[in-house]
């Protein structure tokens, strides 16, 4: 009974488990029927979007190739009209073209006709004087005899003492003529030489422009000129210092003056001087850093200045450090004559003189515009200035007509173009003009300038200036090679130098500065 409970027990589990896997088999296979459903649903939502996008993607790219294709062939047609007119310009220029050469075929046809008339009619002319003149030969001949049975001589005899008369008459006569020739020719060459300086002249606008030692700085109120003085002075003395002018501010109404002989300080104190009003801050650390910047826009300036002089006047390849000396010229001047003024018109008279004489006009001019080139350089050598213009020139490759027509409009060197004269006259003509210059402004300036370089060849000073029209030397030394004790003993020895080397009015007064500064910085 056990044995056979426990069979009945085991085929029972066994009928249990066959039934189990015969289940577990039909829900699998369900769960993978239903899976796959799923996947190949998924699949075709895929496939079918892949469909859409594809077709929205097609579309897109259809319409820009649509759009792509119009918009090459807007571009292709106007391409081809473009063509299309230049063809038919070309096509009508061609036209004209034929038109022309067609009648300008016809004109010479009818020339040619005519030349051909013309021919004829003097190949007849020229049998008829043929045989005209063998008829003159045969008269002649006849003459001659009948002279011969006359006069008792033969041709040949007559023809000798003819010859001998006519001799003797054309030497009188020739001599005659050529003493009226050379006498004409001295008289015409006296008056086309007036002529030719003549028109140079009126053709030639001038201005007599004579500049001065004084500049007047207009302020808006007097007010401004306790700030530019500073307390006890400091500010006015700062801006004297640095730019060697001297500062007067006195009781002449919304004015300061500004005096010093050199023109480049006075424009530097003058823009200075209205950049620190405009400003409104004015102590001495802002007066030096004004007084670098507006150094530095005068150089610019005169740079500025020096290409628009030799624009207007229609001179190129000038080299750059020439055309910044011509810049300088508008700062110097000779014998009171505005130097870049004087230059500027003996350039105009001499371009317009070679003009009249048949010459290099271009040359002359360039050569007139550099003639006092010498006068403005940075240094100054002990050279005249035509000899230190004639060195710059040819440092600076310049033709050597224009070398030579520099150095020597001075007469130090020997003239060997003709560019030479015609600059020495033109220089005179600009300077002989009424009202042009000032011998006393230049000697005085030159004396200025003198004091200066004197006090400056010391060692140890760094600046001097000339102020109170020239009564006055203010020097400027470094304090870390001037003791006091030696400043004393430089003001001494200058005073001195004065004294014994120098011409000049009145008393100059030598004052020597020695300045020492202490800075630090915080960090």
């Amino acid at each position: 009974m056990e044995i056979t409970e426990i069979l009945g027990y085991i085929f029972a589990l066994i009928a249990g488990l066959g039934i189990g896997i015969a289940v577990g088999r039909f829900l699998l296979r369900n769960l993978l029927k239903g899976q796959e459903v799923a996947a190949q649903n998924k699949v075709k939502k895929i496939l079918k979007d892949a469909e859409n996008n594809a077709e929205i993607l097609k579309k897109n790219k259809l319409l820009e190739a649509k759009e792509k294709f119009l918009q090459l062939k807007a571009e292709h047609e106007q391409e081809v009209n473009a063509k299309n007119n230049t063809i038919n310009q070309r096509e009508n220029t061609m036209k004209q073209k034929e038109q022309s050469v067609n009648q300008r075929m016809e004109n010479f046809n009818k020339k040619e006709q005519e030349l051909d008339k013309q021919k004829a009619n003097l190949e007849k002319q020229t049998e008829l004087a043929l045989k005209k003149q063998e008829e003159v030969e045969v008269l002649k001949n006849q003459h001659l005899t009948q002279l011969e049975t006359i006069a008792g001589l033969s041709a040949e005899e007559a023809k000798n003492q003819l010859v001998d008369n006519l001799k003797e008459v054309a030497r009188t006569q020739a001599m005659i003529q050529i003493k009226d020739i050379v006498d004409e020719a001295k008289l015409t060459a006296s008056k086309e030489a007036k002529k030719v300086v003549i028109q140079t002249i009126q053709r030639t606008a001038t201005e007599a422009a004579i500049e001065n030692s004084v500049s007047i700085f207009h302020i808006e109120s007097d007010e401004i000129k306790g700030r530019v003085i500073g307390r006890e002075g400091r500010n006015i003395r700062a801006l004297e210092a640095a730019t060697g002018i001297e500062i007067i501010v006195d009781d002449t109404p919304e004015a300061i003056i500004l005096s010093g002989f050199d023109p480049v300080r006075r424009e530097i104190a003058r823009l200075a001087l209205h950049r620190l009003v405009t400003d409104g801050r004015i102590h001495p650390a802002r007066i030096e850093e004004i007084v670098a910047k507006t150094k530095k826009q005068i150089e610019d300036e005169i740079v500025e200045i020096g290409e628009r002089t030799v624009i207007d006047l229609g001179i190129h390849g000038l080299h750059p450090e020439l055309i910044r000396m011509v810049g300088r010229m508008r700062y110097r001047s000779s014998y009171g004559q505005n130097l870049l003024h004087h230059s500027r018109e003996v350039a105009n008279f001499c371009a317009t003189m070679a003009a009249e004489l048949g010459l290099n006009a271009k040359m002359a001019k360039r050569a007139g515009l550099l003639h006092d080139i010498g006068k403005v350089p940075d240094d100054n050598p002990e050279l005249p200035h035509a000899i230190l213009g004639m060195q710059l020139a040819e440092k600076y490759k310049e033709h050597p007509e224009i070398c030579n027509a520099i150095g020597a409009h001075h007469d130090e060197i020997e003239m060997t173009s003709m560019i030479s004269p015609i600059i020495q006259a033109c220089d005179a003509i600009s300077g002989a003009r009424p009202g042009a210059r000032r011998e006393v402004v230049e000697s005085y300036i030159k004396r200025l300038k003198d004091l200066e370089e004197l006090a400056l060849s010391y060692p140890g000073v760094e600046k001097t200036f000339a102020i109170q029209a020239g009564r006055e030397l203010r020097v400027i030394v470094e304090s870390e090679r001037i003791t006091d004790a030696q400043a004393e003993l430089l003001a001494a020895d200058i005073s001195t130098r004065i004294q014994t080397e120098m011409t000049y009015p009145g008393q100059i007064k030598v004052t020597v500065i020695r300045e020492t500064r202490s800075v630090a910085f915080a960090k």
